[in-house]
């Protein structure tokens, strides 16, 4: 992929020490430290009221950084291209199909069922939002982040259409832990238009390139974060939005290859 330029419009994080974006710019800048504390209770402003008792612990989670980079776009939601980027979604959900199938006379709970799909959070999105734009799930491993943000990059700059991206993971149960240790739920967003914005986080340069290693935080405890969830790959690119900060960040993509970010003076 040749480079593209857009605009990051909003950004949004859902993280252990970092339960919103405005909590995060403090830490990220040096402003504030970073103290591990669990995430508080969170509930969507955004799901009717059915949709919110169904929705399961990966949802939530991925609603929660959207609606916090939202809470900063002034243009209605249903306007935005989307692009959802998990790992292993909801592992919960896998786990108790699992345990449901092995007994001798199953019965599959259909919530169980109905939210056991990778793109379930993207279902529920276009059903809060009444978004009727394109919206794609994908999953890469520990590379979901460059991913999405390869294919958010694509939406926005290659059909001009602002797109959300949302990337999300949650800790699998046992004995799924042990073959994919996340240590920690979290999920960030944002909001990328081809335009150039005057109220934008920063302007960045987009790019695939052959290799390249995989930037990472000077902060102990921030890296630390950075490699207890896929989805926290974002912070050294949260890091220089945050800052303000002209620089570059790189991320394993899902090829042999890496994602170049720039993000420009």
């Amino acid at each position: 992929m040749n480079g593209m330029t857009l605009s990051v419009a909003a950004a949004g994080i859902a993280a252990p020490g970092l339960p919103d974006w405005a909590t995060a710019c403090a830490v990220l800048r040096g402003a504030a430290p970073h103290v591990a504390a669990e995430l508080p209770p969170s509930f969507s402003q955004l799901l009717p009221p059915n949709e919110r008792r169904r929705a399961p612990p990966a949802v939530r989670l991925a609603f929660r950084a959207a609606e916090d980079a939202l809470a900063r776009w002034p243009l209605p939601a249903e306007r935005l291209a989307a692009v959802f980027a998990s790992s292993d979604a909801d592992t919960g959900i896998i786990h108790r199909i699992c345990q449901t199938l092995a007994h001798p006379a199953p019965q599959l709970s259909p919530t169980d069922f109905h939210n056991s799909v990778h793109n379930a959070a993207a279902g529920y999105w276009s059903i809060a939002t009444a978004a009727r734009g394109p919206s794609n799930t994908i999953c890469a491993y520990d590379a979901s982040f460059a991913a999405g943000l390869l294919e958010a990059t694509l939406l926005a700059g290659g059909e001009n259409l602002d797109t959300l991206l949302v990337v999300y993971d949650v800790p699998p149960p046992a004995p799924l832990y042990e073959k994919r240790p996340i240590a920690l739920a979290a999920s960030v967003a944002l909001v990328l238009s081809a335009r150039a914005l005057p109220q934008a986080l920063g302007r960045l340069r987009i790019a695939r390139v052959a290799r390249a290693q995989p930037s990472r935080m000077d902060d102990a405890a921030l890296e630390t974060l950075r490699l207890a969830n896929p989805a926290l790959r974002a912070l050294p690119l949260l890091h220089l939005l945050a800052r303000g900060a002209a620089g570059r960040a790189t991320f394993e993509d899902a090829g042999h290859g890496a994602l170049c970010v720039d993000v420009l003076p």
